[in-house]
């Protein structure tokens, strides 16, 4: 079991929500798995990215990005050298920090 902290930009307020996952998991999953929603416009197919994320720490330990996922990226708002799709970047064996950034086409609410 490893530990994904969310940093979730809303309205002025930042959110961060520590959660449980298992490696091999994507990080989209594991985040509707706890009620974290985060937009998956494509139904997490990769060819949009309403999922877009920043990995702030332990993106050496997620699976590696995909070509087609670095051409989906290509069309992200504010793009950095994190960036990642939350639908196709899988947890490997440690814990990670994930922020889903504010000013993006993303919808991110936390449920509970």
């Amino acid at each position: 079991m490893v530990y994904i902290l969310f940093i979730i930009h809303k309205k002025k307020k930042i959110l961060k929500k520590r959660i449980q996952s298992f490696p091999g998991e994507s990080i989209l999953d594991a985040a509707l798995r706890n009620n974290i929603y985060i937009e998956h416009a494509c139904e997490k197919s990769c060819a949009c990215t309403t999922c877009h994320c920043y990995i702030i720490k332990g993106s050496n330990t997620i699976s590696v990005c995909q070509e087609k996922e670095e051409d989906a990226l290509d069309k992200a708002w504010n793009l950095q050298e994190n960036s990642r799709l939350t639908c196709q970047a899988k947890v490997g064996n440690e814990n990670i920090e994930v922020e889903i950034p504010y000013y993006s086409i993303n919808y991110s609410d936390s449920n509970k």
